[in-house]
């Protein structure tokens, strides 16, 4: 059994079934022994409580059941559409993964300050780059800044505007000039 409360409804749903079977059989011998009405009338309540305690474990199941059944088709979904993106971008992504390499030749980057830079451009901060490399946060500090003055950039949204800019959608790029930028490292 799981240690975790909400993650074990049949623990509830048993606790709660016992009771009100336990005290249903209570009121049922009450009854015929001839107990007071009023202590009847309480093991009653205590007996509609127990009952509606199931109904709310049993519903509160099948909502979970639901949305973990959603979340998965949902996960799949999102899984296929990814998959098919990188199926039909996989040879634009490994030319722009070329494209992205060059220019950090023209900039003379260290293998270091690359993998940094590129880290850097998927996001990731720079405690997570430093576990990644097994370095200092001190020393991607560093490489980080040397590559922003390498290429001459400000920080980290200059480094990714930089390869991000002529990434627009279709028909909203500023003109052919743009698209040049990234394929020859010109800056406008």
């Amino acid at each position: 059994m799981n240690d975790e409360p909400h993650e074990s409804p049949l623990m509830s749903l048993l606790l709660f079934a016992g009771i009100a079977l336990l005290v249903g059989i209570d009121v049922a011998v009450d009854l015929a022994e001839g107990t007071s009405l009023e202590h009847v009338s309480v093991e009653t309540s205590v007996l509609i409580l127990a009952s509606l305690g199931v109904v709310r474990v049993v519903s509160r199941n099948a909502r979970l059941t639901r949305e973990a059944r959603n979340l998965q088709l949902d996960l799949a979904t999102a899984k296929q559409q990814a998959d098919r993106w990188r199926n039909e971008a996989s040879h634009l992504l490994a030319g722009l993964g070329a494209a992205v390499g060059r220019q950090f030749d023209r900039w003379a980057l260290t293998a270091a300050e690359s993998e940094v830079a590129l880290l850097l451009l998927k996001g990731l901060s720079l405690k997570q780059i430093a576990d990644v490399r097994g370095v200092s946060e001190r020393t991607v500090r560093e490489q980080a800044r040397a590559v922003y003055r390498k290429a001459d950039l400000t920080g980290r949204a200059e480094l990714s505007a930089f390869f991000l800019e002529d990434l627009l959608l279709p028909g909203t790029a500023h003109g052919p000039a743009d698209q040049a930028t990234l394929s020859t490292g010109a800056t406008t």
